[in-house]
């Protein structure tokens, strides 16, 4: 089979589990598909990733094929509930991301020269601040992540920035470092400065 074959299947695949997840959702539709929401499939995402991450680990290429499309069926899921209330669609979905990963990686499809995969993550991150300029760099942490992964993404993204540290002791110096700057921002009574600080 060629590409141009490949594409074509592809397409009709994928179109037709569009028009199905549709017609589930429609009047006349099924009613178990037609009254779920995006948070009432919030559970079934998370245990769908959690059986893709199983099915990897446990090297199991058919359950891992399975998994996957229970997890792109939730995708289309959510994008047709979306879709439904005006929002976006999963065109929307597919153009935003195939967008962003053109526009990460300059590298392919640009003029960029980097080859080796540390200055492709650092390019990456570079780009990805420059998109969202004015926010913090921790501001897109996801609030439900576990615990331990949020902490995890937390300092890994510190780390891109330069905040962070092999030994303790210089761990504990830059957080009275901090804490002398916060009392200023309190002597100084500027609130803003003092938001700022605490947020360091």
């Amino acid at each position: 089979m060629d590409a141009a074959e490949d594409l074509s299947r592809f397409t009709n695949h994928f179109q037709q589990l569009c028009a199905i997840v549709t017609k589930l959702r429609a009047p006349g539709g099924c009613p178990w598909d037609r009254e779920q929401t995006h948070e009432s499939l919030l559970p079934a995402l998370i245990e769908e990733a959690y059986e893709v991450a199983g099915a990897v680990r446990n090297k199991d290429n058919a359950n891992f094929r399975e998994e996957l499309g229970d997890l792109l069926l939730l995708i289309v899921m959510h994008a047709e509930i979306a879709g439904e209330a005006g929002g976006f669609n999963i065109d929307n979905v597919i153009g935003d991301v195939t967008e962003k990963l053109i526009r990460r990686h300059p590298h392919v499809f640009g003029k960029s020269d980097v080859r080796d995969s540390g200055a492709v993550l650092k390019q990456w991150e570079s780009i990805k601040r420059g998109e969202k300029t004015g926010k913090h760099y921790l501001d897109g942490l996801p609030a439900a992540l576990p615990a331990l992964m949020r902490a995890q993404k937390a300092q890994s993204k510190a780390a891109r920035v330069n905040f962070d540290w092999i030994e303790v002791r210089n761990v504990v110096a830059k957080v009275y470092e901090e804490l002398g700057e916060v009392k200023q921002a309190i002597a100084s009574q500027d609130g803003q400065a003092v938001e700022d600080e605490i947020g360091d």
